[in-house]
């Protein structure tokens, strides 16, 4: 019998040992930076003449990796395996599937500190950072083999007279995994393994900036003993071959992580039938935010100036569910500026090899000249309190920077910027407060800190986020314990690492046998 699903523990980077470890494993991995990656099909390693090459973003001129480019041929072969394994994958026991989950998180803890490594360089995270999304993958593993079981076992059905009726729940096909890079470890593994032990075959386009790390999934689920055409690796141009797996006749399914923009494209592309398609397709499409800390009087300011910095600035404030905005009331909102800045001037910005820096570089060259070009924005919008420029070093690093003084219905205020940029926004009350967080098209995560008990209820029921925190920063979702996915554009109202999730991956038959 399976022992109850315990969140995985974090790794300890204060103690020696574990530091030492750390550091063997970037050194380790930067002796893999001049290999050529190839695609993986149906169980074989496929060359390309085209390459697609990632960089290390705390030194913008280092190759990370170099990878085979998968095209639309290299799709239509993945496809052709993934519908070959589909027919024999979908008939093993929901059991079965799930201890390859459980054996693929035993391999992933035996080599935490190598993904960490390949994050810390491909990526950009701080130890900690990568450490958690390592973390959160094995956490998914566990969590959705416990659940493939459980959703075998549930009938859904009451008796009926002189019948014997059933409902059972049958995997969908093949799976088009498109996952973001932000968590390249963590997302794509909860996608990806949400689709396989369901019953699916996949086909997965990692995301451009990190594909060395999509390629240990691989690795990882090959050792744990995934049939060959199960799990297929095509990374690739999102903008040549993205399109062309959303439309495919026969993916069933696309699990996307990402921008609203995107997001919505697929959703679009995948409503309109392609010729020889034989169903609707579904989709799973986790998008942006633009995330709340609202801050009453009532409350412990220092605990709440430290959590609106830790969710605004950890992993450079790339995370979907980052604090974006901190909307104060007016009594307490100079005070607050006050802490808010003091802790920022603190932090410390540089690569991320260093687990004495606090902040990274954010994820390329693009992503960078649009946060400026966001900073210039807030010089005319609010005042500037902190940051507002380039960090030093041969990478992408940004001063953390907060402004205030942003007005409600600012571009600072209502657009996802995906970057280290807080906005501070004045409130009268705690009931305009809300107000002022429920006024963008995005309903993903927000936090209330308050000791107001009423003002609390009020949050609970009026705060329209699909992942509210109280007293508590709004970064940092656990699977099982937070079920996460937002509302309106910031998605398909999915939850993932939630009990419900898996049953999107599936669709439900009822039988009935007459008796005598």
């Amino acid at each position: 019998m399976l022992g109850q699903f315990v969140n995985e523990p974090y790794t300890d980077f204060s103690v020696p040992e574990n530091r030492r470890a750390q550091e063997a494993a970037l050194q380790e991995i930067s002796k893999k930076f001049d290999r050529q990656v190839p695609l993986f099909i149906g169980g074989k390693e496929i060359t390309s003449e085209r390459k697609l090459k990632s960089f290390n973003p705390s030194n913008k001129d280092q190759i990370v990796s170099t990878f085979h480019r998968a095209g639309k041929k290299e799709v239509d072969l993945a496809m052709e395996a993934a519908l070959r394994a589909f027919e024999k994958w979908r008939w093993v026991a929901p059991k079965e599937r799930a201890l390859v989950l459980m054996r693929a998180a035993n391999i992933l803890r035996r080599r935490k500190m190598e993904v960490n490594a390949w994050m810390i360089t491909e990526a950009g995270k701080s130890w900690i950072e990568a450490e958690a999304d390592t973390s959160e993958a094995v956490d998914f593993l566990e969590f959705y083999a416990r659940e493939m079981i459980r959703w075998s076992e549930i009938k859904g059905v009451t008796p009926f007279p002189r019948e014997y009726p059933e409902l059972n729940y049958i995997p969908l096909g093949v799976t088009a995994v498109i996952p973001p890079w932000n968590f390249p470890m963590a997302i794509l593994t909860g996608m990806t393994v949400a689709a396989i032990v369901t019953g699916n075959t996949v086909l997965l386009k990692p995301a451009s900036d990190s594909p060395a790390i999509g390629y240990l999934l691989v690795e990882i689920m090959r050792e744990a003993g995934l049939p060959d055409g199960v799990l297929n690796f095509i990374p690739g141009s999102g903008g040549e071959i993205g399109d062309y797996l959303v439309e495919h006749p026969k993916t069933r399914l696309i699990c996307f992580t990402g921008s609203k923009e995107v997001g919505l494209r697929i959703i679009e592309l995948a409503a309109k039938t392609s010729p020889g398609q034989i169903w609707v397709k579904r989709v799973i499409a986790e998008m942006g935010g633009k995330d709340t800390i609202v801050v009453d009087h009532e409350t412990d300011l220092d605990d709440a100036a430290r959590n609106i910095v830790a969710s605004a600035f950890g992993y450079q404030g790339q995370k979907c569910s980052a604090c974006s905005r901190a909307i104060i009331v007016q009594s307490v909102y100079e005070k607050m500026i006050k802490k808010i800045a003091a802790l920022t001037e603190q932090l410390t910005v540089g690569p991320t090899e260093n687990p004495e820096n606090y902040m990274g570089p954010v994820i390329n060259q693009a992503s960078q000249e649009k946060i400026l070009s966001y900073i210039e924005i807030g010089k005319k919008e609010g005042k500037l309190v902190s940051g507002g420029e380039k960090a030093p070093g041969n990478g992408y690093f940004l001063k953390p920077t907060v402004f205030r003084d942003i007005q409600p219905g600012a571009r600072l205020d209502q657009e996802e910027i995906f970057g280290p940029l807080l906005a501070v926004i004045k409130a009268k009350d705690f009931d305009q407060a809300i107000q002022i967080a429920n006024s963008t098209e995005y309903g993903l995560t927000g936090s209330v800190y308050t000791r107001n008990r009423y003002k609390i209820e009020t949050a609970k029921k009026l705060f329209y986020v699909g992942n509210l925190y109280i007293n508590r920063k709004c970064t940092g979702a656990m699977v099982g314990a937070h079920p996460f996915g937002g509302f309106n554009m910031s998605g398909t109202d999915s939850k993932a690492g939630g009990m419900d999730y898996l049953g999107l991956f599936m669709q439900a038959k009822s039988i009935s046998e007459k008796i005598g």
